[in-house]
């Protein structure tokens, strides 16, 4: 027997014909998966939303139906560029941007970046990065000599992936600061204006331009160097636009999303009671980074929307041509039929294909960086703090993000 897809908006489980979307997270811990993505995934893996700008789009929350729309060349990330797309950001990524890009103009400037982040390339980076680190953790031992509580956040957190990421696009460590508040803007949501973005873009990119030019008279052995050297052997090759572009997008990408998961981490292993198992099984440090990648709900979905360039048929049902798609990568690592009592932690899980860093063209190109700087950064941590608790009561006395695209803490005060 023969089965016709339905069109998009017909789901008959829906219980409204587009609800509001993002979801809320919810009564329960603040980094918790919306419950409305369990329904949807049983009873209406396709649903018709209404987004905070631009009107209703499609919601995908069964695993194998977001790959599809992850990889799909049907769905595109160029088409919303310009447009009043439906869509979660006010803001849609500008033009050149490697985001904003597909295939095949993306494959070529992803693989200029490529070479730097495969595990190979990164492990060359291990012996400085557990050098930052054990800076940081004397750092914090430093400030707990009062007996205060100490914020990891301020003093572990995020300086790890700053000084990373500044090292390898060679930022000197006097102008770090900056960037700092360059990321809070960049990944705001609805919390800066139009004209504060616009305004912190253009300095940031008066910035690079700098940055570029002095690392033109004076190269080094960074990334950036590399990419200046590839754009000017060549000029076909890569831009001065694409170079500050990409420039751009490896700081701010690397920095923002590693410093709110590795808060995440420690806050959830500690609010679970599997801190101090997981110092007991140093074995399983591996598992445990890739199995808290993917229980934690870092954002609220793929906040980058696609385009439907003709009609395309997703989960039984059909979605026409010039229709905005959102991929949520937070429900399909939640995904029963792919991960066995997939609303549990568990720290030994063997079986675990999640969707963390997306996939298909998009996926993130420094997957890789950002696991070595979380494996080393949490075995350091259990190591150093083996005794390590929260010193808020309950997950309502820690101070949250707020108008941001990643969730994470802003304060995550900890004694031992």
């Amino acid at each position: 027997m023969t089965t016709t897809p339905e069109r998009a908006g017909t789901c008959p489980a829906a219980t409204t014909d587009a609800p509001a979307f993002p979801f809320a997270s919810g009564p329960g811990h603040p980094l918790d998966v919306p419950a409305e993505f369990t329904r949807l995934r049983e009873q209406c893996p396709v649903q018709r939303v209404t987004l905070p700008y631009g009107g209703e789009g499609h919601l995908v929350s069964r695993y194998a139906d977001v790959k599809q729309v992850l990889s799909d060349r049907r769905l595109s990330r160029a088409a919303t560029v310009g447009v009043d797309v439906p869509r979660t950001v006010r803001e849609i990524t500008a033009p050149g941007h490697l985001l904003a890009m597909d295939p095949p103009e993306h494959t070529r400037l992803r693989r200029l970046v490529a070479s730097a982040f495969t595990e190979r390339s990164v492990q060359r980076w291990r012996p400085r990065i557990q050098e930052i680190i054990d800076g940081l953790i004397d750092d914090l031992r430093e400030q707990a000599t009062a007996g205060e509580p100490v914020d990891l956040v301020a003093h572990f957190s995020m300086p790890l992936p700053m000084t990373v990421i500044c090292e390898l696009l060679g930022v000197p460590p006097q102008d770090r600061h900056y960037f700092r508040r360059v990321a809070e803007v960049a990944f705001s949501n609805g919390s800066a204006t139009s004209e504060e973005m616009q305004k912190v873009g253009e300095e940031f990119g008066t910035y690079l331009y700098g940055h570029i030019g002095r690392l033109r008279e004076n190269p080094g052995q960074d990334l950036m160097s590399q990419l200046i050297a590839a754009r000017d052997e060549d000029e076909d090759r890569l831009t001065e636009a694409e170079l500050i572009s990409l420039a751009g997008t490896i700081l701010l990408a690397g920095y923002e999303t590693t410093a709110a998961e590795l808060s995440n981490f420690v806050y959830t292993l500690l609010d679970q009671d599997r801190w101090t198992w997981l110092v007991d099984h140093p074995q399983h440090l591996d598992s445990a980074v890739e199995e808290l990648l993917r229980y934690i709900a870092l954002g609220g979905g793929d906040v980058l929307p696609r385009l439907t360039t003709q009609d395309v048929e997703i989960g039984g049902t059909v979605i026409p041509a010039g229709e905005s798609v959102i991929a949520a990568m937070i429900s399909a690592n939640r995904d029963a039929d792919i991960f066995d009592d997939p609303d549990v932690l568990d720290l030994e899980r063997t079986h675990n294909p999640h969707v963390a860093f997306g996939h298909g063209p998009h996926h993130c190109t420094g997957a890789q960086l950002a696991r070595l700087e979380l494996r080393l950064a949490l075995s350091s941590l259990l190591k150093a703090f083996p005794d390590l608790t929260l010193a808020t009561a309950a997950a309502a006395d820690v101070p949250w993000r707020k108008g941001s695209l990643v969730r994470g803490p802003e304060k995550l005060l900890l004694r031992w």
